[in-house]
């Protein structure tokens, strides 16, 4: 494996590390299909992330010390914090059994959904050359619109498909309790977009005209 794809592979490594870790850790055991489907479904999803990324984007998005102070703070609960208190409150759900009467439909439903949340998510990444892991302006990069893809439709289609893989993951893992993180971190997924929506109008060129004609942030007809 060469240098830079081990370096793009190590933080789709250490994500499985860590959603293995508190999922089979609460649980109690390893014997567990529906978290193995889950942790197949982040490693696809990382791979189609990652693979003939443009080099330049993938050191953009190590770069996170570099983006605005108050979106420090949402990333750690976005990105780590939620998704972890999710996966614990589903693997305490699955070894003390809070969760009684799971739907026959919940499982694949939710897997359905995560799969096209994680294309959304892997579309929008593929189309925009500076989606970024943090909220800046990256002038240093030539910074402009991207209206492309999925951004024909609605303007935050990363933010879009994450709240939704964040919402079908108790589905998949048959966990009741576990939407209660769940919903509670795409609220604050919501609040990050409309800082990051915020910042793009006040700093990058055209983007108001951009938001004049594409007029939702997340939900198309909705918000």
């Amino acid at each position: 494996m060469q240098l830079s794809t081990a370096r793009q592979m190590a933080p789709v490594i250490i994500s499985l590390t860590i959603t293995a870790v508190c999922l089979f850790g609460a649980a109690g055991r390893q014997d567990w299909p529906k978290a193995w489907v889950l942790l197949g479904l982040s490693l696809a999803t990382g791979l189609a992330f990652t693979a003939g990324r443009d080099p330049e984007l993938a050191a953009e998005r190590r770069s996170v010390q570099r983006g605005k102070s108050w979106d420090k703070v949402l990333v750690g609960i976005t990105v780590l914090l939620g998704p972890m208190a999710l996966w614990i409150t589903a693997g305490l759900d699955e070894r003390f059994h809070w969760t009684n009467g799971v739907s026959a439909i919940a499982f694949p439903a939710g897997l359905a959904a995560a799969v096209l949340a994680a294309a959304l998510m892997a579309w929008a990444m593929r189309c925009n050359r500076f989606f970024s892991s943090v909220v800046r302006i990256q002038k240093d990069r030539g910074h402009t619109v991207e209206e492309g893809g999925p951004y024909r439709w609605i303007r935050h289609p990363g933010y879009a498909g994450a709240a939704v893989f964040l919402l079908a993951t108790p589905l998949i893992l048959g966990s009741y309790w576990a939407l209660a993180p769940a919903a509670a971190t795409t609220a604050f997924t919501v609040i990050r977009t409309t800082l990051e929506d915020r910042t793009l109008h006040q700093e990058l060129d055209g983007y108001a005209d951009y938001a004049r004609r594409v007029r939702y942030r997340l939900l198309p007809a909705l918000w």
